[in-house]
């Protein structure tokens, strides 16, 4: 798994050189550098706001427990699958182990993971859906609509497969921790029975799933939103309604390289080919895949460089104890 992520990430920022290169170095760096500091800064300010949602929809799932412990942890799940060479999966891992550090019991950790994780697929298929409407809308002739809405339906469908393997993870959860946990949920496979238990009273509690849900709905949004606001501040006539769709198409894209850490390449890519739909230039949506990683960076980098800090010190206290 660690070869084949760092295969991946290598083939990914190939293949992101590649396309800045083909449209145009100049053209991308001068079409990211007119954002400015200040329109950084706001983009930066929308992310931690996104991050804020992200942390009490995973909060809800539990109804219990101090928010910014979820917060926390929401930043570590999503930095280590950004910047780290390792697929999202990995990411998912080390969120849960973060708010283990803070009181969180491992095996309700373990299990919030994967049903947060789903949730906000879930909400994703809506936001998924909202984008498909918006393109048949506006271009009912895009070539792009029938593969969305076959993705659209077979990712229903998976979902709906996943939340019940779910109810019976013990032998799926013994052979994924073997894979990407470096033995870290190993060890916690002897209370398989306690996940499974774990699993059942989230589940159990309807109202809360959905209003987690609700808020995974809200975030995506606030993501969408934030996109078209890096557009505009590039000077692209676009609407909210345009930016919004833009984003939920580029997740769709996305879904189907979760294995390639930090989606290099990917994103630029797919960035690439849909700025022709929506009539923008790839020069500039590609500066907005430079935005977003120069944002990723800027907030990523120093919750990685706490979250050691906190496993420097847990360490430090077992040694003492």
């Amino acid at each position: 798994m660690k070869k084949l992520s760092l295969i991946l990430a290598l083939g990914g920022l190939a293949l992101a050189t590649v396309l800045i290169g083909w449209f145009g170095v100049g053209g991308v760096l001068d079409a990211a550098l007119s954002l400015g500091w200040r329109g950084f800064v706001v983009l930066i300010l929308a992310q931690l706001g996104i991050f804020v949602l992200l942390g009490l929809a995973w909060r809800t799932l539990l109804a219990a427990g101090t928010p910014l412990i979820y917060i926390w942890g929401r930043m570590v799940r999503d930095a280590a699958g950004n910047l780290l060479p390792f697929s999202q999966m990995g990411g998912f891992v080390l969120g849960a182990r973060a708010i283990t550090l803070h009181g969180v019991p491992a095996r309700r950790a373990v299990a919030s993971t994967l049903v947060d994780v789903t949730v906000e697929f879930l909400a994703q298929l809506a936001f998924a859906t909202f984008g498909l409407l918006v393109l048949i809308f506006r271009m009912p002739d895009s070539a792009l609509v029938w593969p969305l809405a076959i993705g659209l339906i077979g990712a229903v469908l998976g979902s709906a497969v996943f939340i019940a393997l779910q109810r019976g993870v013990g032998p799926i959860f013994r052979a994924v921790a073997a894979r990407i946990s470096a033995g870290w949920l190993v060890s916690q496979s002897d209370r398989i029975g306690a996940l499974e238990e774990e699993l059942r009273d989230i589940y159990d509690r309807v109202l809360w799933l959905a209003l987690a849900a609700s808020i995974h709905f809200v975030s995506w949004l606030c993501a969408g939103l934030s996109t078209w606001l890096a557009l505009r501040l590039l000077g692209v006539e676009i609407d909210a309604a345009g930016g919004m769709a833009l984003e939920a198409i580029l997740q769709v894209g996305l879904n189907f390289a979760v294995l390639v850490p930090g989606y290099f390449g990917i994103q630029e890519a797919v960035l690439a080919g849909l700025g022709s739909l929506f009539g923008i230039s790839p020069d500039i949506t590609l500066a907005i895949s430079l935005i977003r990683r120069a944002r990723d960076l800027m907030i990523g980098v120093p919750v990685l460089l706490v979250w050691q800090i906190f496993e420097v010190r847990r360490a430090r206290e077992r040694l003492l104890s």
